[in-house]
């Protein structure tokens, strides 16, 4: 795309770039001059600033999702906001879920360790402040925002409008489901090669009956405001891997309050545009989002023009009578406390993990879980016990024995839970582990204790990077 020729400003007064004033001149002066993000939270937060859309330059999470709290927060009660933005590989989970539960924490772990090394790709685990379920981020999918006033709001509106969106480029077979995700009607063809690892639960004919899930939504409402995010698998390279980070190995031992994530068969939109005369890419996907926000809401057209050309610009903001447009980095963090401080809480790990309601881990079943329980490897002694009670992320009970008398069993749990308890759960390493476990063990039988310990460890998220 040719860059945008700005005109020069031959209007200078004060009063005419002072904002909202002398209206009609004030929009010549600004139509051909970009403003700095340092005036982002006077310019959002404006009466006047009634239709907004930005696009970030940033990919990291836990900025994009602090900026969209900010919106949400700060926006004006009658405004209509559209904040588009991709973020780097994630597993982002939704505010009362438990990631023992939704993720595979250990896979987290070992990415990071690998990258560290410089062998693998890094993928973070993220805790948003809607509700909803578990999803995976990466360069291919791209998260849409809208937030508007509660009283004109309904849970399919945007979806819809997105659907619409995708149906303007040739996906004509997406629509909105009665779970307000979008989904793509496909061939068993398609099914076979674009199913995801997270569905293989489900036999490929049964699949094939039910459309691809492309689209997750999650809601988050204040008194006057209502935000809707969702995701929207463009092409992501990373269909296969996505039961690595959101297929945990702990969910047949544990019991939890809070949301469950429904499991469902994904694809991309660009498959559904393989054979389009038209190269796909994710800004025509932009584009077409941006169109069916400002068909929607009644947005100025020089308003939707300069947020289809802001993405080939740096980092700016431009201003209209009743609009505000533009790109946004992670630069806001420095220039708006408010944003550092939402960046801060999203990577706690009190946010992260002590968020979490209550749970259960257990081997064998309970009165308050009864279901049967996967055989114990081979390696572990017969009767061995495991039993976690956490809340608030740190252990508050324990049963961990492997004694197969009785009593025994009982000191032994009793010794394991003087060392584990108030522990928080994810600061556990394997070595602690290790050492926590000590009471079962004897000379002769450490190499049990090692194998209790990687049994919790690796079902509880401790990585290791081998």
């Amino acid at each position: 795309m040719p860059p945008f020729w700005r005109l020069p400003c031959l209007l200078s007064t004060p009063r005419i770039c002072g904002l909202f004033f002398e209206r009609r001149v004030a929009v010549l002066a600004r139509r051909n001059s970009s403003l700095a993000l340092t005036r982002f939270a006077e310019l959002v937060s404006h009466d006047e600033s009634r239709h907004q859309i930005f696009q970030s330059l940033c990919t990291d999470p836990f900025v994009n999702l602090s900026i969209e709290n900010f919106l949400l927060e700060n926006t004006p009660v009658a405004s209509d906001v559209l904040f588009l933005y991709i973020n780097r590989p994630c597993v982002v989970i939704g505010r009362n879920q438990n990631p023992w539960l939704e993720t595979n924490l250990g896979a987290s772990k070992r990415s990071q360790a690998d990258i560290e090394k410089g062998c693998a790709s890094n993928v973070l685990y993220v805790r948003r402040r809607s509700g909803g379920g578990a999803v995976f981020h990466d360069g291919g999918n791209l998260n849409y925002c809208v937030i508007s006033p509660r009283s004109s709001f309904t849970r399919d509106k945007h979806a819809q409008m997105v659907a619409l969106a995708l149906r303007k480029i040739g996906a004509v077979n997406a629509s909105v489901n009665g779970r307000h995700d979008i989904v793509l009607k496909q061939d068993t063809t398609n099914i076979a090669k674009e199913q995801s690892v997270i569905a293989t639960d489900d036999s490929l004919h049964e699949a094939a009956s039910c459309p691809l899930k492309i689209s997750g939504s999650a809601f988050k409402l204040t008194r006057h405001r209502a935000l809707h995010h969702g995701t929207c698998l463009l092409d992501s390279p990373n269909l296969h891997k996505l039961g690595t980070f959101l297929r945990s190995p702990a969910r047949p031992y544990i019991k939890a309050k809070g949301v469950d994530s429904v499991r469902s068969p994904v694809g991309n939109v660009s498959s559904a545009l393989a054979d389009s005369f038209t190269p796909f890419s994710i800004q025509m996907v932009i584009s077409s989002v941006i169109d069916e926000f400002a068909h929607l809401y009644g947005v100025d057209s020089d308003a939707t023009l300069r947020a289809h050309r802001a993405h080939a610009n740096k980092a700016e903001l431009f201003t209209g009578r009743d609009w505000v447009v533009g790109t946004v980095t992670d630069s806001l963090e420095h220039y708006e406390p408010e944003i550092g401080g939402g960046i801060t809480e999203l990577k706690s790990s009190q946010w992260k993990y002590l968020q979490t309601p209550q749970f259960t881990f257990s081997t064998f079943p309970t009165d308050d879980d009864p279901r049967l329980r996967p055989p114990l490897p081979s390696s572990l002694p017969p009767l061995t016990k495991i039993f976690l009670h956490v809340k608030h992320g740190a252990i508050i009970r324990s049963h961990i024995s492997i004694s197969p008398d009785s009593e025994s069993a009982q000191i032994e749990a009793n010794h394991v839970h003087e060392v584990l308890k108030d522990r928080k759960l994810h600061e556990i390493s394997m070595l602690d582990w290790t050492a926590a476990l000590r009471p079962l063990g004897t000379a002769e039988n450490d190499a049990v204790v090692r194998e209790v310990a990687e049994f919790i460890g690796t079902k509880l998220g401790v990585g290791t990077c081998t």
